[in-house]
């Protein structure tokens, strides 16, 4: 650890960087609420620090029993996406394709330091956790439904490829495309997290019957995870978001 590095700076108010939500969203999920992350300078500096280790093994041990509110929640996100047409088995939310990676593997996938902490935490809350790269972000980030022209760039066989999400599909997007396809099923390859990655963007949703203060939870958990990796990490949180209507 440096020992001459700044503490962390952790703000609670509103953010110059504020995803926007289409009203048709709330119209269909009145009760849908998120939390909003953003950290700058995110050079990591203990890779090894316990709070990473620590929240990586609550989240294995939590994988492999019960959790009423967990499953609540993960069969609300499974409604949610039939309601726009997705097989919730065939394309689960993030968190429940980790919860069952976890169960098949036995252990969480091992990615980066930082997409590690988040992974870990969407494991543990059952919260569906997006991690995007500001620095190849355009604009500010859009919940909407598709209308099926927008471009969004994925690997297919190992070669970039372009795909479009289904008309009517709920999808992130920023001002060059699709950023993330239902909902949050899978990230586009543009913006997704890297170990280069120096400026994130961090978004937990939760549907109900999760409270916002289960939700609250998750996302100081993870920033305390991120302050221990990134010692001289400044983050801001939000829990509101503004409608694009």
């Amino acid at each position: 650890m440096n020992r001459n590095a700044e503490p962390s700076r952790r703000t609670e108010q509103p953010m110059s960087f504020t995803p926007m939500i289409a009203p048709e969203i709330y119209a269909r999920h009145p009760n849908f609420h998120l939390q909003s992350i953003v950290v700058r300078n995110a050079e990591v500096g203990v890779p090894q620090a316990s709070a990473l280790a620590d929240v990586i093994a609550a989240a294995e041990q939590a994988a492999l029993g019960d959790d009423a509110q967990r499953d609540a929640h993960l069969a609300a996100w499974a409604e949610a996406y039939r309601a726009f047409g997705a097989n919730a088995n065939r394309t689960p939310c993030s968190a429940a394709a980790l919860l069952k990676r976890i169960r098949k593997d036995g252990s969480l996938p091992r990615i980066s330091p930082l997409v590690d902490a988040y992974n870990a935490v969407s494991v543990l809350y059952g919260i569906p956790v997006g991690g995007e790269d500001l620095d190849h972000y355009q604009g500010l980030p859009r919940l909407l439904i598709a209308t099926g022209a927008e471009p969004f760039d994925t690997v297919q066989q190992g070669e970039p490829v372009t795909e479009h999400p289904e008309p009517g599909e709920v999808v992130w997007c920023d001002d060059a495309g699709v950023t993330c396809r239902r909902w949050n099923w899978r990230q586009g390859r543009r913006t997704m997290v890297t170990a280069d990655s120096r400026s994130l963007w961090l978004v937990l949703e939760a549907l109900e019957p999760m409270p916002s203060e289960r939700l609250r939870a998750a996302g100081a958990q993870l920033t305390g995870v991120i302050e221990a990796l990134c010692p001289n990490a400044q983050i801001e949180i939000a829990g509101r978001s503004k409608s694009l209507g």
